[in-house]
């Protein structure tokens, strides 16, 4: 469905209500630059009782998937970002994807060719990369298009060679165009001078540099936030504002996010530029809010003059402005998200967090999709003990499994099995006598003691292997561990004896005994 002609244009004047946007191409994952730039969006739109909108560009057809906008979606909405306008929501000044509204580009191309401000070009792509070619070897300071096309006509050009059947349409840049500009975060910027670029491809597309203009305009953006990879497009941009007589926009670019090598962060060649990829390690989507706000901006200065850089997304909202944005590239230091998502991890309740992790408990085979009762009573137990050592959510998996295996059959790892001693049969020994005289619980009438939890358990084992058998804590503990969970490491021993029961605990150190 087209743009209709009668579409209204927002009134873009009052730059004291501002009109923000994002708009990403669905051309595969969404890119973690998209929701860095949509918080910082948000952010400046929320602090100043504006819009922030959302904009599909999906004129790039050749990369467009299909799945990629849903996706898009899906993503920003697990991270907390809402927009007021977009392609799912509505909004007065749609459509909100560019390749719906195509009727509005072509009477902006029509009118730029009879102002003689663009023109038709029949060059082949082979013809172009030859052009280029001669202009590298011969060292031009000038790369780009030789209007080799300006002021023909279809026919003088069909005479020529290399004329492709359907034309392109170009800008044509004057010699003069201003190449300086005032940015929000980095002051006067200048640009290279462009070239004539193409503003419709033979397709009857608009390229990004006519859409986004001819978008931002009628959607009455006020402020125009970006990566800085498009300050060299600005002086063609500004100048389709000037010659189309629209208001300019003010200009914001952000810092690009940079591997530490500080080359730019891609999907191609890193798997953390894909947003999905940070739900599927197990980063809570408030801890990745926090890190991307982190990257380009400073942390909030408590009123002692202190740094704090665990922070909520409101906090940042209420702090923000361009000015204190960083406009260096910032370090995509994932060292720096594990430590955040730590910090928020420990800061959920223990039910809440419990739900959060079962997907990825479920994932992993741990849990099934549809637990007992019983199975998330226990859950929400295992997740208090664990809570303190967890960095993501995706490293509970083995932590919890060994409480939901049978008892006889846990599975031992083969770096635990080699770690156990020759004293490993008869701590197991000690240990199982001085668990059997501890009580599952109040209800058992004939035991002399108190009943079963981690502290009994501990004073019981300390007594029988540190006091009976003069053993050390780390030697004492270690066989009864590997029992417990199969494992080396694993969550705090008495505690885990406490949550699988008395039944289940002498059942598994019994099995661990007769391997031996």
């Amino acid at each position: 469905m087209s743009a209709p002609s009668h579409t209204p244009v927002a009134d873009s004047s009052d730059r004291s209500v501002p009109r923000v946007r994002v708009a990403p191409s669905p051309t595969g994952d969404p890119h973690v630059g998209t929701a860095y730039m949509s918080l910082f969006n948000l952010a400046f739109a929320r602090k100043h009782g504006g819009q922030f909108l959302l904009r599909v560009e999906d004129t790039d057809r050749a990369r467009y998937r299909e799945d990629s906008e849903g996706q898009l979606y899906d993503t920003l909405h697990w991270l907390g970002v809402t927009w007021d306008e977009g392609p799912d929501v509505g909004g007065p000044f749609g459509p909100y994807r560019q390749s719906e509204r195509l009727d509005t580009y072509r009477p902006v191309v029509e009118r730029l060719i009879e102002q003689g401000d663009a023109y038709y070009c029949w060059c082949t792509p082979a013809r172009l990369a030859r052009v280029r070619e001669e202009q590298q070897k011969a060292k031009s300071n000038v790369i780009g298009y030789d209007r080799f096309c300006l002021g023909k006509t279809a026919e003088q050009r069909a005479a020529e060679p290399d004329c492709a059947e359907t034309p392109v349409v170009r800008l044509k840049v004057p010699d003069d165009v201003e190449l300086s500009f005032t940015d929000l975060v980095r002051g006067p910027v200048s640009a290279p001078p462009p070239d004539d670029q193409v503003i419709l491809k033979a397709d009857g597309f608009p390229t990004y540099h006519l859409a986004v203009v001819v978008d931002d305009h009628e959607m009455g953006i006020t402020h125009v936030v970006r990566g800085e990879e498009w300050i060299s497009s600005t002086p063609k941009h500004r100048l389709l504002y000037k010659l189309l007589g629209w208001p300019e926009p003010a200009w914001v670019h952000m810092p690009l996010l940079r591997n530490t090598d500080k080359s730019k962060i891609s999907k191609r060649k890193n798997p953390a530029a894909r947003l999905t990829w940070f739900r599927e390690q197990g980063y809570l989507p408030e801890a990745l809010v926090n890190f991307l706000c982190l990257l380009g901006y400073p942390p909030i200065i408590e009123a002692d003059g202190t740094e704090r850089e665990v922070m909520t997304y409101a906090e940042f909202v209420d702090g923000f402005d361009f000015a204190k944005v960083n406009p260096a590239g910032p370090i995509f230091d994932l060292k720096k998200l594990d430590w955040l998502n730590g910090m928020k991890i420990r800061e959920l309740p223990v039910g809440e967090l419990a739900s959060r992790l079962l997907p990825h408990l479920e994932e992993a085979g741990v849990l099934s999709g549809n637990p007992s009762l019983g199975e998330l009573g226990r859950l929400k137990l295992v997740t208090e003990l664990i809570q303190p050592r967890l960095v993501k959510l995706s490293d509970a998996a083995p932590l919890v499994a060994p409480f939901y295996v049978a008892d006889d059959a846990v599975p031992i790892a083969e770096d635990a099995r080699a770690g156990l001693k020759d004293d490993a049969g008869p701590i197991l020994d000690a240990a199982i006598a001085a668990l059997e005289t501890v009580p599952q619980n109040d209800d058992d009438l004939l035991a002399a003691t108190r009943p079963w939890n981690h502290q009994v358990i501990e004073e019981h084992l300390r007594e029988a292997l540190l006091d009976g058998m003069g053993l050390k804590p780390r030697v004492a503990f270690a066989p009864l561990r590997t029992a417990i969970s199969g494992q080396r490491v694993s969550p705090p021993l008495f505690e885990s004896m406490a949550i699988i029961g008395r039944h289940s605990t002498l059942t598994r150190l019994r099995t661990l005994r007769a391997s031996l």
